[in-house]
C-alpha cells in the first residue's frame, strides 16, 4: 500500500508542475522579453533582496521585543488598564515555544484569581472555564476545591459538567493516587447520564496500571469492552502492556500483547519501546534484540526514544561494549542524540570509572547544537563530583547558568556531597546557603506575568486559554489525546 500512495503523490505533484508551465507559457505573449527581464536579475539584486528580508526580520524582532517589555512595564503599573492583545499573545507563544512553563504552570491560586477577575468584570463563565478551573485545582492536589467547583457547575443550568470535565478530574485522581474517589465519580457520571469516553477508560486503566492495581485495571478494560460504545485502542494496549512490564510480569505482558493482537489492535513504535524496556529490565537481552529485529522487518524505524531505551538498559547492566555499539548505530543512521542519550552514556561511563569517555562526551556535547537540560547537568556534575574533580564540577555549574538551566535540589545536594567528601566544608556550607536563598527567591515569582494576563484576559481572550496555560494542555497520561492550542498564527 505504501508504494502506491507514494506513486499517487508523485503523479499529483507532476501534474501540478506541468499545468503551471502550460499556463505560464500561454500567458506570455512575448517570450524574448521575458528572458530579458530574467537576465536583469543580477546577484547584486538578489543579495539586496536577502539583506532587505534580514533587515525586515530584525526590525520585526526588535519591535516585538520592545512591545513585550512595554507590556510587562504596563502590567506592573497601576496607571494602565488596557494591554495590546497581539503582544500579549506573542509573549505567551514565545514562552510556550521555549518551554518556559515555570511561572504560569499549574498555579491553582493564580487560576482562581483569574476566575474571580472574570466574575468581577461581569463575564459569564462557560463549561470550558469551569473545567479549566477544576483541572487547575486537581493538578495541584486541591481536591476539595475541585469538588466544590464541580458542585458549582451543577447548580448552573448552562454549565453542567460533561465527560471532558469528569475525565480531567479522574486524571487528577490517578496522578495523586486518589483511587478511592474514582468510584464515586463514575457513579455520579452514571447518575447524570454521562457515559464514559475512550479517553476516560484509558485514563483509569493507565492510572490503575501504574499503581500496580492489576485486577481493577483488567476490570475496567472489561467494562470498556462491555460498554459497546468504547473500544480499546493502541493507548489501552500500551497502558496494559506497560503496566505489567514495569512490574516485571513478563508473561502477563506477553499474554496481553497477544490478546490485543487478536482484537485487531496493531502496536505502534511506543509499544515496541515498552517491550524493549521491559525485556531490558528483566535481563532478557535476546528478546530485546528480537523486538529490534522485528521492528526492522516491519519497516518501523527505531526512534531516538528506542535507542535511548536500549542504551540505558545496557548502561545500567554495565555492558559498556553493547551500549557503545548501539550509540554508534544512532550516529550511522543519522539520528540526532539528545540530552537523555548523553545522560545515559555519562552515567554508565561514570559507574564504570571511564572518566576519559565522560570527557569525550562533554566535548561532543559542546561541539553540537543539542539542547541540554538540568538532568544532564546533574548527571555530569555527579560524575565529576564522584571522581573528586571539584574544579570541573564548579566549571559545569557555571556553564549550567550560562545555558539558562536552573539548578534544582539534586544539583545542590550532589555538589554539597562532593565538597564534603573532599573535606571542603566551607564551600559546602556556602552552597547550602545559596540553595536556601534560591528557594526563597523562587517562592513568589511570576507576579508580573500573571498581573498582565489577569488584566488582559478578563477583556479579550477565551478563558479556556488560562486553563490551558495552567494545565500545559494535559488531559490524560497517554500521548496524543489532547493537543495544546496554538496561541498565535505564524
Amino acid at each position: 500500500m505504501e508504494p502506491q500512495t507514494l506513486s499517487l503523490t508523485n503523479m499529483r505533484s507532476s501534474n501540478t508542475y506541468s499545468s503551471k508551465l502550460h499556463r505560464d507559457h500561454t500567458r506570455t505573449s512575448n517570450p524574448p522579453k521575458f528572458c530579458i527581464q530574467l537576465s536583469k536579475r543580477t546577484p547584486k539584486s538578489i543579495s539586496d533582496g536577502l539583506q532587505k528580508d534580514q533587515r525586515k526580520d530584525l526590525s520585526r524582532i526588535l519591535r516585538t521585543d520592545a512591545a513585550v517589555k512595554g507590556i510587562v512595564r504596563k502590567a506592573n503599573s497601576r496607571k494602565y488598564q488596557q494591554l495590546w492583545p497581539k503582544a500579549v499573545l506573542e509573549a505567551l507563544d514565545e514562552a510556550i515555544r521555549e518551554n518556559q512553563w515555570e511561572m504560569p504552570l499549574r498555579q491553582a491560586e493564580q487560576a482562581s484569581l483569574l476566575f474571580e477577575i472574570m466574575l468581577s468584570e461581569g463575564l459569564r463563565p462557560t463549561v470550558d472555564v469551569y473545567t479549566a478551573l477544576v483541572s487547575a485545582y486537581g493538578q495541584s492536589g486541591f481536591f476539595d476545591d475541585a469538588m466544590s467547583t464541580l458542585d458549582d457547575m451543577k447548580s448552573i443550568s448552562d454549565c453542567k459538567p460533561d465527560v471532558y470535565t469528569y475525565s480531567i478530574l479522574i486524571s487528577c485522581c490517578t496522578k495523586f493516587h486518589r483511587f478511592d474517589v474514582i468510584g464515586h465519580i463514575i457513579a455520579e457520571m452514571s447518575y447524570l447520564g454521562i457515559e464514559c469516553s475512550t479517553v476516560t477508560y484509558n485514563t483509569i486503566i493507565d492510572g490503575y496500571g501504574k499503581a500496580g492495581m492489576f485486577e481493577l485495571m483488567e476490570n475496567t478494560l472489561t467494562d470498556m469492552i462491555e460498554s459497546g460504545g468504547c473500544l480499546p485502542d493502541v493507548f489501552t494496549l500500551n497502558s496494559i502492556v506497560g503496566a505489567y512490564g514495569k512490574f516485571g510480569q513478563i508473561e502477563k505482558m506477553e499474554k496481553w500483547y497477544d490478546e490485543f493482537q487478536l482484537m485487531g489492535i496493531q502496536p505502534d513504535t511506543k509499544t515496541f519501546n515498552i517491550l524493549i524496556k521491559s525485556y531490558g529490565k528483566a535481563g532478557m537481552y535476546e528478546k530485546l534484540r528480537s523486538v529490534m529485529d522485528y521492528m526492522e522487518k516491519r519497516f518501523l524505524s527505531p526512534t531516538i526514544v528506542t535507542f535511548n531505551t536500549v542504551i540505558e538498559v545496557f548502561g545500567k547492566a554495565g555492558n559498556i561494549e553493547k551500549m557503545d555499539e548501539y550509540f554508534k548505530k544512532v550516529k550511522h543512521r543519522g539520528i540526532k542524540p539528545n540530552s537523555i542519550t548523553y545522560c545515559s552514556l555519562v552515567s554508565a561511563y561514570s559507574k564504570a570509572g571511564h572518566m576519559k569517555k565522560v570527557d569525550s562526551i562533554l566535548r561532543q556535547v559542546e561541539n553540537s547544537d543539542v539542547v541540554l537540560d538540568t538532568p544532564f547537568f546533574n548527571c555530569i556534575i555527579s560524575a565529576y563530583g564522584q571522581a573528586g574533580d571539584v574544579k570541573k564540577m564548579g566549571e559545569l555549574f557555571l556553564e549550567m547558568k550560562e545555558r539558562k538551566c536552573k539548578a534544582d535540589h539534586i544539583t545542590f545536594a550532589t555538589m554539597i556531597q562532593a565538597y564534603n567528601a573532599q573535606g571542603m566544608t566551607e564551600a559546602a556550607a556556602n552552597l547550602e546557603n545559596k540553595m536556601i536563598a534560591t528557594k526563597e527567591r523562587s517562592g513568589g515569582g511570576g507576579g508580573g506575568w500573571w498581573r498582565f494576563l489577569a488584566y488582559w484576559l478578563g477583556h479579550k481572550v477565551n478563558w479556556m486559554l488560562a486553563g490551558c496555560i495552567v494545565l500545559k494542555g494535559q488531559l490524560s497520561p497517554m500521548d496524543g489525546q489532547l493537543q495544546f492550542p496554538k496561541l498565535v498564527e505564524s
